[in-house]
């Protein structure tokens, strides 16, 4: 269900403002409403956006090195000298790269040549002489530019020929191949270059490391806290200045239950407030609030999309059909019981588990009984028939519960129509808690005939199809769909939308309950996988004693994990299809609201 909220204005001398905005903070229950002007041309937001942005990058850029990181209080005054840190780091790690590829490229060059002097050129040439650097393949190379140019073959690479000609200075040399240009150093000093930029790099490298075993909890410290300051610059932003800019006015939210706990705080503050109820044109915030069952299947609806205000909350509704269709979808005892135990045994071994992790390992855990007890409709455990087992207790739970293929067939059929029928319940107490009774007159008359026809078709002796009752009931539901299903509108209007709701309820009923026909196929397609990966094991097994066993357990594992993987996978996504589709659809259901976020520390 959805917590009843209340609407909070404050008018606040624009002295007091930002000392208003931190006690508000302090109190952290208060949603307030912010806006999305003038954060755009506000210089210190966005100089706080990047900030943060920086943040994130150093972050992940550390977590990424993968170094066990020590765990510790992070400390904010040392996350920003981590970040100065690291992104010097950063910028040398990226200069160092730089020069490495552009002295690789000269070494490239070099290498063909060997390792000489550039001096000694310098002093040939101050003696007279020019030496030139040629390229070309062995078929260019002509033997008259030997006694023309003193032409001699330093190094073959390949079909690659590398020359020098040794000419007086002043001479033209004109050859029709490729010149060299070298850089003017020594191969072995170009090399010790080199070798000291990788030395450097490796000691950044080093730097980064320690960096990333001790800064991350200071960094993500840091980041926080610019964050917590981005959240209070758009607060902010978000009053409206009146009165010549002396007065400030603010909008906020808050559940019922708050409210003595804000007014008891508010007392004690320079501000003047007013609370009220939401009208219809408000967008109220949302905030959930189920037992502690149905609270574990808030995150599911948090993946499609949050309710509005004034609209049912459909988590309560859809839980007990979620959590039977994975049971369905998956089906085996021994997968459940897997899954049971395991989470099980790591809420327990685990020294601390997080508050975000403990609902999602309570709802594995109600998944994995649930999928146990679906497994008793087929009996298999990890692709085992329990019932193939001659013991009284198997064949008396076989007598009693163990339904086959087409039972299983009919079961997701029936489950269909019975979450389609109640979506359709929830939608006419929707559709009279938003508009008004009135507005579910139609559907109302569509459930008289989909449910008298149903009970006429499934129980002929309650109710015979074509009898009194039944034609009774059709007649007044008919009545209601084709001539009240908008109240707005005149009875011809009324009677063509009738028309066109016949031809949906009959295209997509049928739709919708044979969509539920997944549940059983899922459930099948595992059991025989299941099944298929148990031959293999047995026939795949050498005949030694050795051997054999160890074969047959890896055979057995891999299979099953890998078919867990798939099935549990699937088990989550159709269940999920199933409720966001048919039965959302179904209810009416529109959604579209915003989370409540109160304003805190």
């Amino acid at each position: 269900m959805i917590a009843k909220m209340k609407k909070l204005t404050f008018l606040i001398y624009h002295k007091d403002y930002d000392a208003f905005l931190k006690s508000i903070r302090n109190l952290g229950v208060i949603h307030v409403v912010t806006k999305a002007q003038g954060t755009a041309e506000n210089e210190a937001l966005q100089e706080s956006v990047r900030l943060s942005a920086r943040y994130q990058a150093v972050i992940k850029c550390l977590q990424g090195m993968n170094v066990p990181a020590a765990v510790h209080a992070g400390d904010a005054l040392k996350g920003k000298k981590a970040l100065d840190d690291v992104e010097g780091l950063q910028r040398q790690e990226q200069q160092l790269a730089a020069r490495l590829q552009a002295l690789g490229k000269e070494e490239t060059a070099l290498e063909p040549w060997g390792n000489f002097n550039p001096d000694s050129i310098k002093r040939l040439r101050d003696a007279g002489h020019r030496i030139d650097f040629y390229i070309c393949s062995e078929k260019q190379f002509k033997e008259e530019w030997t006694d023309l140019y003193h032409a001699t073959v330093i190094n073959r690479v390949g079909s690659r020929l590398y020359f020098i000609t040794i000419t007086p200075v002043g001479e033209c040399v004109e050859l029709d191949v490729e010149a060299a240009k070298l850089p003017d150093v020594a191969l072995s000093d170009l090399q010790a270059r080199l070798e000291d930029i990788r030395r450097q790099q490796e000691n950044v490298k080093k730097r980064m490391e320690e960096l990333a075993e001790t800064a991350i909890p200071d960094l993500q410290a840091a980041q926080t806290q610019v964050c917590a300051d981005i959240e209070f610059s758009k607060v902010v932003l978000s009053g409206d200045s009146l009165a010549d800019d002396k007065l400030v006015l603010l909008q906020g939210w808050a559940p019922v239950a708050q409210v003595e706990k804000i007014k008891e705080y508010l007392s004690a503050q320079e501000a003047y407030y007013e609370i009220a109820d939401p009208t219809p044109d408000d967008d109220v915030p949302i905030c959930f609030a189920n037992n502690r069952f149905f609270r574990l299947f808030e995150p599911i609806m948090r993946l499609y999309m949050l309710p509005k205000y004034n609209e049912l909350d459909l988590t309560p509704f859809f839980a007990p059909f979620f959590m039977l269709f994975f049971g369905l979808c998956l089906g085996d005892i021994g997968y459940g019981l897997f899954m049971l135990l395991v989470t099980t045994v790591y809420r327990l071994a685990a020294r601390k588990v997080g508050e975000g992790l403990k609902p999602i390992l309570t709802l594995v855990q109600i998944l994995g009984a649930s999928t146990m007890v679906c497994g008793l409709l087929t009996g298999t455990f990890f692709g085992f028939s329990l019932y193939e087992i001659q013991l009284s207790l198997f064949q008396r739970m076989k007598e009693a519960i163990a339904l086959d293929n087409q039972q299983m067939f009919n079961l997701s059929l029936i489950l269909g129509v019975i979450q389609i029928i109640f979506g359709m319940i929830l939608k006419t107490v929707n559709l009279t808690i938003q508009l008004g009774f009135k507005y579910a007159v139609g559907t109302i008359g569509w459930l008289f005939v989909l449910v008298s026809t149903g009970i006429a078709f499934a129980a002929p002796g309650v109710m015979p199809m074509g009898g009194t009752i039944h034609l009774v009931l059709l007649g007044v539901g008919v009545l209601m769909a084709y001539l009240y299903n908008s109240p707005d509108k005149n009875i011809f209007v009324n009677f063509g939308l009738g028309l066109w709701d016949s031809y949906n309820m009959a295209t997509g009923l049928l739709g919708d309950v044979l969509s539920y026909v997944r549940l059983f196929a899922l459930g099948l397609s595992g059991g025989i996988l299941a099944s298929v990966f148990n031959s293999l094991a047995a026939g795949m097994s050498p005949d030694n004693i050795i051997a054999g066993p160890i074969v047959m357990a890896l055979i057995f594992v891999i299979g099953h994990a890998i078919n867990i993987f798939m099935n549990v996978l699937g088990a989550m996504v159709h269940p999920m299809r199933l409720t966001f589709v048919e039965f959302f659809k179904n209810s009416g259901y529109e959604g579209g609201g915003k989370e409540y976020k109160p304003f805190k520390n």
